[in-house]
C-alpha cells in the first residue's frame, strides 16, 4: 500500500468501495486522512467499517468541511445523472478526484507512463510492463487492468508505474503529466457517460493535458479523431509527439507494415523485428499495441535489444485474444473482453476458419458492422440475450445455431469442427456483447470457456 499523506489532518469523502474505493480509503486514513466513506451497496460498507473507516451517507456528510470528494470511477458525476454525493461535493466547492490523482500526489518523484484507447489499452498496458520488467526496470502495473493503483508498493523516482486509465479515470486526475502518455484509438463508446462523442474525446486527450517536453505522446493515427489530435498536440508543440500506426509508415514515428515493426523516430527507418516471432500478439491491432509499446519503453531509456526480447516472450492476456488449448489440431481461443463489435473484429480478423461463440447483452448496432467477416466464418453458436438478434443479422450468410448457454455452445461448436474437419480450424469465443445476462463480468465468462475447453477430450498439442 502507498500512504496517501497529502490530506494528513483533513477531512475526506470516498464514496464507492469496489476495489480501487476499498484501497483509496484505507490509504487515506493510513496517511493520517479523516476519511468518510460511503458506498450505495450495504456489503461493500461492510468491509470499510471493518478496516476501523468511518461509513456516513453522503446526506450527512458536512461537504463545507471536506478537502476532497474521492470517486470510484465507475460512478457519474456529470453524466448522465451526477450521483448524489458529487451534486454536493460540486456545489460545494470541493474538488472531485480519483485514486490515480492520489497517487500522483503521493509518489511525485516516480515516472508515470499512462496508456488510454478504445481498445487496445489492456494488452498495451500489460505489454509494456512486461517488457519494463523483464529489462530490468522497478515498475508496477494495474489502474483500469484491475490492479488498484495505491496497492502498489512505493516507486520513489528510480520507478515507473504504468496505468490503464479508462475515460472516466481520466476525468478524475486533475494534475497528473506522464513521462509517456499513450492514445491508441477512438471509436465511440460510454457516450451516455460522457454527454455524447465530443466529451468522450475530451476526456481521452485530458491524458495529454499536463505533459511539457521532453514528455512523449505516443498517438495512434490510424483513425480519423486521433490523427486530429496527433496533427493539434504536434502543432501546439507542448510536447513530444511520437505517432504510431499498423497500417502505414509514418514519418517520425513506430509502425507495422506487412508485418515488420519499424522505428522511424530517427533519421533513417530501422527494421525492428518481425511481428510472426510474437506469438501471444496475432492480428493488426496487436501490430498497433506492440508499435505503441515499443515507442514507450524506448522513451523510458529501454534498449532496442532487450524491448524485442520483451516483446517475443510477452504471455499474453488472459481473456483477451487467449490460446486456451490446442485439441487434435483445433484452436480454442478465448477473448471474453470482445464486448462489442469493434472489439470482437480485431479477433475475428486473425482466423479464416471460425466456429464463433457471440451472444450476450447487445451493444447498439449488433454485429452489423462485422459483416465483412462472416465468410471466415464456418458456423456461429449463439448464446444469450442476443441470440435472436444475431441470428437475423447472419441470415443465409453463415451457417448458426441459437444454442442458449455457453456450456452448449463449446461442446456443440467442438464437434462441428471435429466432425467438418477443416484445416486451420479455431473455436473462438469473441462474444460481441456485454456479459451480465448470464456472467457477472467477462472475466468469469472467459474463466468459463477456459474450463469447458479444459474438459474436452482429445490429443493437446
Amino acid at each position: 500500500m502507498i500512504p496517501v499523506r497529502a490530506y494528513e489532518g483533513k477531512d475526506v469523502a470516498v464514496v464507492g468501495l469496489a476495489r480501487s474505493g476499498l484501497a483509496a480509503a484505507k490509504a487515506l486514513a493510513a496517511g493520517g486522512a479523516r476519511v468518510h466513506a460511503w458506498d450505495d451497496a450495504a456489503e461493500k460498507r461492510k468491509a470499510v467499517a471493518g478496516a476501523g473507516i468511518a461509513v456516513e451517507p453522503p446526506a450527512e456528510i458536512d461537504w463545507e468541511g471536506m478537502a476532497a470528494l474521492v470517486l470510484s470511477p465507475g460512478i457519474p458525476h456529470t453524466h448522465p445523472k451526477p450521483h448524489p454525493a458529487a451534486a454536493a461535493a460540486k456545489a460545494a466547492g470541493v474538488p472531485v478526484i480519483g485514486d490515480i490523482e492520489l497517487l500522483a500526489k503521493s509518489e511525485p518523484a516516480a515516472r508515470y507512463v499512462g496508456i488510454t484507447g478504445t481498445n487496445g489499452k489492456s494488452t498495451t498496458t500489460a505489454l509494456i510492463g512486461h517488457i519494463l520488467a523483464s529489462s530490468g526496470k522497478r515498475v508496477e502495473v494495474g489502474g483500469n487492468l484491475g490492479v488498484p493503483v495505491l496497492s502498489f508498493a512505493p516507486l520513489g523516482e528510480d520507478g515507473i508505474f504504468v496505468l490503464e486509465m479508462s475515460s472516466y479515470q481520466l476525468e478524475l486526475t486533475q494534475s497528473l503529466a506522464c513521462d509517456v502518455a499513450v492514445l491508441l484509438n477512438v471509436t465511440p463508446d460510454h457516450l451516455d457517460r460522457h454527454g455524447g462523442m465530443e466529451g468522450y474525446v475530451a476526456a481521452k486527450k485530458r491524458i495529454f493535458l499536463h505533459q511539457k517536453s521532453p514528455q512523449t505522446a505516443v498517438v495512434g493515427v490510424d483513425d480519423e479523431t486521433c490523427r486530429g489530435i496527433a496533427d493539434d498536440l504536434g502543432k501546439a508543440h507542448r510536447q513530444d509527439v511520437v505517432p504510431i500506426s499498423a497500417e502505414r509508415a509514418v514519418a517520425g514515428g513506430v509502425y507495422v507494415v506487412d508485418g515488420v515493426l519499424t522505428d522511424a523516430t530517427a533519421a533513417k527507418p530501422e527494421r525492428v523485428m518481425e511481428m510472426r516471432r510474437a506469438p501471444r500478439l496475432p492480428g493488426r491491432h496487436n501490430w498497433q499495441n506492440t508499435a505503441a509499446a515499443f515507442a514507450t519503453v524506448r522513451r523510458v531509456g529501454v534498449e532496442v535489444d532487450a524491448a524485442v526480447k520483451g516483446i517475443e516472450t510477452f504471455p499474453g492476456l488472459a481473456h483477451r485474444q487467449e490460446l486456451v488449448a490446442t485439441i487434435d489440431g483445433i484452436r480454442y481461443v478465448n477473448d471474453s473482453k470482445a464486448t462489442n463489435a469493434d472489439a470482437a473484429a480485431k479477433a475475428l480478423a486473425c482466423y479464416d476458419t471460425i466456429y464463433w461463440i457471440a451472444g450476450g447483452l447487445a451493444k447498439e448496432g449488433g454485429i452489423h458492422s462485422l459483416k465483412p467477416f462472416f465468410p471466415r466464418m464456418r458456423h456461429a453458436f449463439l448464446i444469450g440475450a442476443a441470440a435472436a438478434d444475431f441470428a437475423a443479422t447472419l441470415g443465409r450468410a453463415v451457417a448458426h445455431s441459437e444454442v442458449g448457454d455457453l456450456a452448449t455452445a463449446v461442446t456443440a461448436a467442438s464437434a462441428t469442427a471435429r466432425a467438418e474437419g477443416a484445416a486451420g480450424a479455431v473455436v473462438l469465443l469473441s462474444p460481441a456483447c456485454a456479459s451480465f445476462d448470464q456472467f457477472a463480468n467477462f472475466e468469469v465468462r472467459g474463466d468459463a470457456f477456459r474450463a469447458l475447453v479444459e474438459m474436452l477430450p482429445g490429443a493437446r498439442q
